[in-house]
C-alpha cells in the first residue's frame, strides 16, 4: 500500500498521525509497522533509546521522510510546525528578532498580528530581554526556547518536536513544558520525542519504540500497566549485569518471570517500564 500524502483537512479527520508505517534505508528497517496518533489538544510522547526510530517517525509526520508502506495523515506542510533536535532550529548568526522576522516572512505574518504573536511568545519564553542578541550567543536553554517559538509562530495545527528539552537546564525544561502545554491547550496536536521519561508521564499518550518496533502505546497509566516481568531494587545487582541499571544511589534489577520466593517486587515508574519493555523485547529476538 502506498502512503497517503499530507494535506488532509481537519474536517476530514479527528486526528493526525502515521498508521502502520514502515521505513527502510537500504537494508536497514528504521520503522516496522508503527502507528502513532496525534490528536488536536493533546500531547503524544515518543520515547526509546538511540536508534529506536523516533526522529524518523517525527520526520514522516512533516513530510520530510516518506514511508515505504503505511498511511500518513497530516495537515498541509504550511500548517505544521517542526522543531528539530539540537540547535538546528535557529539561525545562529541572526539575532532573536531577526530569527522571528525571517520565519514570519515565510508564513506571511506581518503588522499587528505578528507584533502581538511575537510579544506573546517571547514573553512566555523569557526571551523578551534578549531580542538583539545573536542566537549563537544564547545559552542552550534559551536557544531551545527560541527554536520552539519559531516552530509555533504561525499557530500550526500539528506541532512536531524532536527532543525539545534535551541538554537544557531544569528551569528551561519547565519553561518549555509550559509552552508545549499551552500549544496543546490552544488546539494543536503535539507530538514530541523525549529522553526525559517524566515528560512522557505528563503526556496524553506515549509510544515506546525500540529498534524501529513499537513495544507498547497508550496513556501513561496503560504503559505502566504493561511493564513486564519483575523489578527489584537494592544496593547491588540481584541478577545478571545486563539486566540491572543504576537509578540514583540504588540499583534496579529485572527478570522476565513472576516474583521468585522471598523476592519483593518494586513498582516500576515510566523510566523503569521503558527499560523493562526494551529488555523483554530484546530477549525475544
Amino acid at each position: 500500500m502506498s502512503p497517503d500524502t499530507a494535506g488532509t483537512s481537519a474536517a476530514d479527520t479527528h486526528q493526525w498521525g502515521a498508521f502502520d508505517v514502515t521505513v527502510t534505508f537500504g537494508a536497514t528497517t528504521a520503522l516496522d509497522h508503527v502507528t502513532l496518533a496525534a490528536v488536536p489538544g493533546q500531547v503524544a510522547a515518543v520515547v526509546g533509546g538511540d536508534g529506536a526510530g523516533k526522529t524518523t517517525l517525527l520526520r514522516i509526520l512533516v513530510n520530510r521522510v516518506r514511508p515505504a508502506t503505511g498511511h500518513v495523515q497530516a495537515p498541509a506542510t504550511v500548517d505544521c510546525g517542526f522543531m528539530p533536535t539540537g540547535a538546528s532550529g535557529v539561525w545562529q548568526d541572526l539575532t532573536v528578532d531577526e530569527n522571528i522576522a525571517f520565519v514570519a516572512a515565510a508564513h506571511h505574518l506581518t503588522g499587528t498580528r505578528l507584533a502581538e504573536r511575537r510579544e506573546q511568545l517571547l514573553n512566555a519564553a523569557g526571551l523578551d530581554q534578549a531580542t538583539d542578541r545573536l542566537a549563537g550567543a544564547l545559552s542552550g536553554g534559551m536557544r531551545q526556547k527560541l527554536a520552539f517559538c519559531l516552530a509555533i509562530l504561525h499557530r500550526p495545527r500539528l506541532l512536531v518536536l524532536d527532543e525539545p528539552s534535551t541538554g537544557v537546564d531544569p528551569v528551561s525544561r519547565v519553561d518549555l513544558w509550559r509552552l508545549i502545554s499551552r500549544a496543546a491547550a490552544d488546539g494543536a496536536a503535539v507530538v514530541m520525542a523525549t529522553t526525559y521519561l517524566d515528560e512522557a508521564e505528563r503526556a496524553s499518550t506515549c509510544l515506546v519504540l525500540d529498534q524501529g518496533r513499537a513495544l507498547t502505546t497508550g496513556t501513561p497509566a496503560e504503559v505502566l500497566a504493561h511493564s513486564p516481568g519483575t523489578l527489584t531494587t537494592g544496593t547491588a545487582p540481584a541478577g545478571p549485569a545486563d539486566l540491572s541499571w543504576r537509578r540514583g544511589r540504588a540499583t534496579r534489577s529485572w527478570h522476565p518471570g513472576p516474583a521468585r520466593p522471598g523476592e519483593q517486587p518494586f513498582p516500576a515508574d515510566m523510566e523503569d517500564t521503558v527499560i523493562a519493555l526494551t529488555l523483554a523485547a530484546r530477549q525475544e529476538t
